[in-house]
């Protein structure tokens, strides 16, 4: 599909002028967007396989559904399915790892016996593209995970086991941040729960709460590392209780000072992340934000502009937050191109922040602060008509990718020319 745009400078020229007219620095905002930086995830390029070959089903209240040709099977295969994608995103950004796409040379390596070393090649590959790299310890398809707890068991062996590959990650994280000079964000997500309602709530709770703090308890420099804890509200198989609910992970985040991360799709279909980030910014210092898309539950499909990812955005400017935030992509779809499924989600993201500081956010600050919501409202209407796909496809240009949906083409090129000829 070639791009039909042909005057993408003028358009820009015209669009910079209306802005203006509104007083939006239309020039500072693109120069703020380029420093803004999008961990994209591992495990939209292989339906989050990873490289153990462990023999255990996915599990964790995990499913990924599709089958379309071309899933990652290494890692040199998935390294080249995301500088594919990374060449179709404007900006610089950074990729985000879970502990079992661990490189070994074939050795069998227990999750709790990983190093910085099974991960040199990633942290050569990240140096090279001049991005930082987050990671995940991995809490399932494994099978001390099989029967759906890790950090929360009651076996003390099992826990001990999951408690020492969060130290060790931990510690890849901080090699990480050392070797790229910038801080990995660690987050650590346990599928642990129960089908059906328990009549015990505390004591796993407690097993967690202790479990947590013998991972947290080796201090590392904030300069290399931070570590983060992620809630969840239900999953395939813990759907009446979840052990790491966002109340418990809240708690612990607020007491132990360490990141919370807000998953997009972890809530109750009722509830929006973006009205939650001032609340607990409000007491935490930094967040990590796993930018999903949830239809009727947490079902993970790509990142769509839609009304709830651009208030997100919206609220992550407004409230100057973007200093404090971490923001990354969590979502995984075996029915379209996965390569694809990367880029639209990273651009509609890129879009959704280009939109928010599009705004002129000083003078409807003022305006809500003297009470004139009338002119609040006809503001925010009136500024959903500007041009800013104009200003979003000078972005693209300027940035040396594809401008609107000339991108399509180069990722059917390279499904003809690679990903089809995987078996």
């Amino acid at each position: 599909m070639t791009s039909p745009f042909k005057n993408v400078e003028q358009s820009f020229a015209l669009a910079r002028e209306r802005y203006a007219a509104f007083g939006v620095d239309v020039d500072r905002a693109l120069q703020h967007l380029g420093s803004i930086p999008i961990s994209l995830h591992c495990w939209q390029g292989d339906d989050i396989g990873g490289f153990e070959n462990t023999g255990s089903e996915l599990g964790g209240g995990l499913a990924v559904t599709g089958n379309y040709p071309g899933r990652a099977r290494t890692p040199d295969e998935l390294r080249a399915d995301v500088d594919k994608a990374l060449a179709l995103i404007p900006g610089t950004h950074r990729f985000n790892l879970h502990a079992s796409y661990a490189e070994t040379g074939g050795k069998k390596v227990e999750r709790d016996a990983l190093e910085p070393a099974h991960f040199q090649r990633w942290i050569d590959w990240a140096k090279a593209k001049g991005m930082g790299l987050d990671f995940n310890p991995t809490y399932f398809a494994h099978p001390r995970a099989a029967d759906g707890l890790t950090l929360a068991h009651p076996d003390p062996a099992i826990r001990r086991f999951w408690i020492d590959h969060g130290i060790v990650c931990r510690k890849i994280g901080a090699a990480f941040g050392k070797a790229l000079g910038t801080a990995c964000v660690t987050n650590v997500w346990i599928p642990d729960g129960m089908k059906d309602s328990p009549i015990d709530r505390k004591s796993p709770r407690q097993r967690l709460a202790e479990s947590l703090d013998a991972i947290f308890a080796e201090p590392i420099d904030h300069k290399f590392n931070l570590d983060a804890v992620e809630g969840k509200l239900f999953g395939l198989g813990s759907e009446s209780y979840v052990v790491g609910s966002h109340e418990f992970y809240y708690s612990y985040a607020v007491s132990r000072k360490t990141l919370l991360c807000l998953d997009a799709g972890h809530y109750h279909p009722t509830e929006v992340l973006s009205d939650k980030i001032s609340a607990v910014l409000s007491v935490l210092d930094e967040i990590l934000l796993h930018v999903s898309r949830g239809v009727r539950w947490d079902s993970d499909h790509v990142v769509i502009l839609s009304d709830e990812l651009e208030a997100i955005a919206q609220e992550l400017v407004r409230g100057d937050f973007l200093g404090r935030v971490h923001i990354g992509l969590d979502f995984f779809d075996a029915s379209i191109n996965r390569v694809a499924a990367w880029v639209i989600g990273a651009r509609c993201m890129i879009k959704a922040l280009l939109i928010a500081l599009l705004e002129p956010t000083p003078t409807l600050r003022q305006l809500e602060a003297e009470g004139n919501y009338t002119a609040r409202l006809a503001l925010l209407e009136e500024l959903k008509t500007l041009p800013f796909g104009a200003i979003w496809d000078h972005y693209c240009q300027s940035s040396k990718v594809p401008v609107g949906p000339a991108w399509i083409d180069a990722v059917k090129r390279y499904e003809a020319e690679v990903l089809a000829k995987r078996s």
